[in-house]
């Protein structure tokens, strides 16, 4: 069988499954209720010292988008780092790895941007036993207001100077954790490395207001009449999550960096996209939240059963392996040719291809008298939205025309590799001419 034990930048876990930084994680008694039902490890709720008391809101404090059919898609929260004591935190954290020596316990930090509450909080960490530490610079809500968070994460050298505060003062390993919200994920990944980094986690949540409540026109949650931003997470953030992913391990200045992949993983298969995509692991929030600690047991014999069959004998050997196939738009075959073809055993007669089509796209498909609908080749620009849109699985597929088939819109043969540098379009390879 597949073996999916994971080292993630030295640190050891039975499978790549950890629990990210959030409610999940807030206390020893989760904590332990996750490791029972399959994690593989966790990050601890933030935990934080010095500065303003943490005062969590009593009143609602997710706000949701739905699905069609109600399934969650995504969360707004605007809850801050931990409101429990110090201390306790730390005896619980001590205990747990104690009881659980063969799990990851890496734990998440967030204090004011000044080098001794930093050195003074890791200290305390270290003599936990825990494995690792993450630096906490994504929360875009509460603590960004009060210069941390996502405050610190949006200024490149912020995140060195912390990073090299805390590798300074402990030998944990250490992550660190980057907020979404700006505008290259770049910089930070870059800053982080400079600071000694040992890893990068991402993404944090997304800076959003998920609805208004059209009674009482307040954001949602509300609480007390009123609403404020606050972060989102889930299904809907994983593409968002996947680019920075991709960004980061295919970049040069950051090729070699490890990664902890987080944003919308509910799935084994969203766990391997990350994976493929240079992630040494995957962090789970919403998805646990949601379906409740044991759907790790889906994510564990899902990945296994996939490797397996593919054979890839560990995790290590599907990290990145689809960096290389991450290209620039520029890098594209413009020569590439499909079209689509309806399969009119599996058609439902809904239209849903031919309205899209007609209405919005290239009015490539045709609608007999009978509702029979039909491809035509010669407008057809392969744009995919077909079968995006239609409700059949596999209904709809885009075939490729082969080098030297006729192309019934443009009349031309298609010719051999061509992206956008060398293309005969390009006025920049026109004058080079």
């Amino acid at each position: 069988m597949a073996d999916l034990t994971t080292t993630f930048i030295g640190i050891k876990s039975p499978n790549p499954f950890w629990l990210a930084s959030a409610p999940p994680t807030d206390k020893e008694y989760n904590v332990r209720r996750a490791f029972e039902a399959g994690w593989g490890g966790v990050v601890w709720k933030t935990l934080g010292e010095a500065g303003p008391p943490i005062v969590n809101v009593n009143g609602p404090r997710y706000g949701a988008i739905w699905g069609a059919d109600r399934r969650l898609l995504g969360l707004n929260n605007i809850e801050l780092i931990t409101d429990r004591p110090l201390e306790v935190n730390l005896e619980e954290i001590t205990r747990v790895k104690k009881d659980y020596p063969d799990r990851a316990v890496v734990v998440s930090l967030m204090v004011p941007c000044e080098e001794g509450p930093w050195r003074d909080i890791v200290r305390k960490v270290e003599d936990t036993g825990a494995d690792g530490v993450e630096l906490n610079f994504g929360c875009p809500h509460g603590m960004a207001e009060r210069g941390m968070g996502s405050a610190v994460g949006q200024v490149p050298e912020y995140i060195q100077m912390v990073t090299e505060w805390v590798k300074k003062y402990s030998d944990l390993p250490c992550i660190v954790k980057l907020t979404p919200n700006i505008t290259n994920i770049l910089y930070p990944a870059e800053a982080a490395m400079r600071g000694g980094a040992d890893a990068v986690s991402l993404i944090n949540t997304i800076n959003s207001i998920t609805s208004v409540n059209l009674d009482t026109f307040a954001p949602e949650p509300t609480i007390d009449g009123v609403g404020a931003h606050g972060g989102y997470c889930g299904p809907a953030v994983k593409p968002i999550a996947l680019n920075m992913v991709a960004e980061i391990a295919r970049n040069p200045a950051t090729a070699g960096l490890p990664i902890s992949g987080i944003g919308g993983v509910t799935t084994w298969r969203d766990a391997a996209e990350f994976i493929a995509l240079g992630a040494g692991n995957v962090q789970v929030c919403t998805a646990a939240m949601t379906y409740g600690f044991k759907i790790v047991q889906e994510m564990i014999s899902g990945l296994s059963q996939w490797m397996d069959e593919h054979g890839h004998e560990s995790v290590e050997s599907i990290v990145g392996r689809s960096v290389p196939k991450v290209k620039n738009w520029q890098d594209l075959n413009l020569n590439y040719v499909t079209k689509a073809v309806i399969d009119q055993s599996a058609c439902i007669k809904c239209g849903r291809c031919f309205a899209a089509c007609e209405d919005t796209s290239h009015q490539a498909i045709t609608m007999s008298d009978d509702r029979v609908f039909e491809v035509d080749d010669a407008e057809c620009v392969a744009c995919n939205l077909c079968v995006n849109v239609c409700p059949v699985d596999n209904c709809i597929t885009m075939k490729e025309l082969g080098q030297g088939e006729v192309d019934p819109r443009t009349g031309q043969k298609v010719a051999p590799y061509a992206n956008w540098t060398t293309h005969p379009n390009n006025p920049a390879a026109k004058a080079a001419e």
